[in-house]
């Protein structure tokens, strides 16, 4: 967990999208000082209702997150985007569904605000890129990630405990939605993991089916290097290096990734470069390519290329 500096006033956080868990657990993390793992330093004042009517996971659970934010923690909600970020210092994108994600980043850019968008980050690879895009052009600080990334074992790894990572596999479930590439609603999870140990450097992608039918993705990374996604029940993993092997991939709950968050607001300084974050999703977008494919490698660069 990073160490944050606390400010004299908590940072005024503004969330967008009221149709995930993550709405409750975030708000309870920042705002309750007396909840487990609570971290200081922000605090949710502001919320955008948002919801997709085609996804019944979402648009069923708009009202009663709303009230519960209403109810227990004061939060004032907004009929606009646009008049939430008059409000706020920084703003969370909890949207669970990543297709509006790009239209609902529009404003918030517009307004110069830092954003924290949850996964996934878009329903698609152009919609990443054109996120980042606006973003670095406009000058404001934006960066995207799951909370494993921010497992204890998982950064020891990335901080070179086991020195270089020469394989790794990382396992998560990966239920899949129609309307996303199917690691994008939830097999980001061990694909991020993956990427967090792994780095930046994947060259190519072949998708596979294990014999119980499940989604095996395999990446080559330059120098020979490679690297599993292997969907599961749960959340786990292993990495080899060359001083040694570690296990990864563990949920180690909210806390850190609120942490990370919160410092970011602070500093404006995004934990994890946009070219990572990129590739993650070129990568998990290649893997849908594979299968269309019949299985065939497919090289990140081409469907970066296509995609911008």
């Amino acid at each position: 967990m990073s160490l944050l500096v606390l400010a004299e006033e908590p940072i005024r956080v503004g969330i967008i999208g009221l149709d995930t868990s993550h709405v409750v657990a975030f708000t309870k993390t920042m705002n309750d000082p007396k909840a487990k793992g609570h971290v200081p330093g922000a605090k949710v004042i502001a919320a955008y209702k948002g919801g997709s009517p085609d996804i019944e996971s979402s648009i069923s659970r708009v009202d009663g997150y709303t009230k519960t934010l209403q109810e227990d923690y004061a939060v004032e909600i907004y009929d606009s985007i646009e008049e939430l970020c008059q409000n706020v210092d920084a703003v969370m994108l909890e949207s669970v569904d990543g297709r509006p994600h790009l239209a609902q980043a529009r404003p918030v850019i517009a307004a110069k605000k830092p954003l924290y968008i949850d996964k996934p980050m878009a329903a698609t690879l152009a919609d990443v890129l054109e996120i980042f895009r606006l973003a670095k052009e406009a000058d404001v600080p934006i960066f995207s990630s799951s909370s494993l990334r921010y497992a204890k074992s998982t950064q020891a790894v990335r901080a070179g405990s086991i020195g270089k990572v020469t394989h790794a596999i990382a396992s998560s479930p990966a239920k899949t939605e129609e309307h996303h590439p199917d690691l994008y609603w939830y097999g980001v999870h061990g694909c991020e993991a993956l990427f967090t140990v792994m780095g930046t450097g994947c060259e190519s992608v072949i998708r596979r089916q294990t014999e119980d039918g499940l989604i095996e993705v395999e990446g080559t990374w330059a120098g020979g290097r490679t690297g599993i996604f292997r969907e599961g029940k749960g959340y786990s993993g292993l990495a080899k290096g060359d001083k040694g092997e570690a296990q990864i991939g563990n949920f180690d709950g909210y806390e850190p990734l609120v942490a990370e968050i919160i410092e970011f607001f602070q500093t404006k300084q995004a934990p994890i470069p946009a070219k990572e974050t990129i590739e993650l999703f070129a990568f998990m977008e290649a893997a849908d390519e594979s299968k269309r494919q019949g299985g065939k490698p497919v090289r990140l660069t081409d469907v970066i290329k296509k995609r911008k």
